[in-house]
């Protein structure tokens, strides 16, 4: 689920927009912030998303926030200066006053464009460096000495259990094998 991250410096406009979002029937997380820092605190907590912000906020601007906001975050910036300067291609400016169909269709452009970007690298098979293939393999192989399985039962237990604690399978066979070696 994308997140939609206000920063404003008034709270009234934020959750005005917040409403506006939300009965335009967007199933996203939506957030209210009136720092930059708040921004990119929950926006590095986050898979993908965008803010929704005015040009200056109360400690810093919109191009030094979106500077160090994630690789998977865009920005619309809400503003009446037609001169306002844009950067990159996630950032996108709308002129206030503004249409409610057009924030509804610009926070979706961005959310639609990075869901298919995260789906497509999700459905790459993972690639192991050679160092994380010898640990899988170790812990694999002490599973088959220790517990009688075979390649396949102590490999499918590794990626079982990584699955079910949300981890790596690198990150559970290091803990198969410092739990063994114990």
């Amino acid at each position: 689920m994308a997140s939609i991250l206000i920063a404003m410096s008034k709270q009234e406009t934020a959750s005005k927009i917040a409403t506006m979002i939300k009965r335009s029937g967007m199933l996203h997380d939506v957030k209210i912030c009136d720092t930059g820092a708040d921004v990119l605190r929950l926006a590095n907590d986050r898979d993908y998303g965008v803010v929704i912000c005015e040009r200056i906020l109360r400690d810093m601007n919109y191009l030094q926030m979106a500077q160090f906001l994630p690789v998977y975050f865009g920005s619309v910036v809400l503003t009446k200066d037609a001169s306002l300067e844009i950067v990159g291609d996630n950032m996108f400016k709308l002129m206030l006053p503004f249409k409610v169909r057009d924030l509804i269709n610009t926070v979706d452009m961005i959310t639609e464009n990075f869901y298919r970007i995260l789906k497509k690298q999700k459905s790459q098979p993972i690639r192991r460096s050679d160092e994380e293939k010898k640990l899988v393999d170790q812990a694999k192989h002490m599973l088959m000495d220790r517990n009688g399985l075979s390649e396949e039962e102590a490999y499918r237990y590794i990626q079982k259990s990584s699955m079910e604690q949300g981890r790596k399978m690198v990150e559970s066979a290091q803990m198969i094998l410092t739990l063994y070696k114990e």
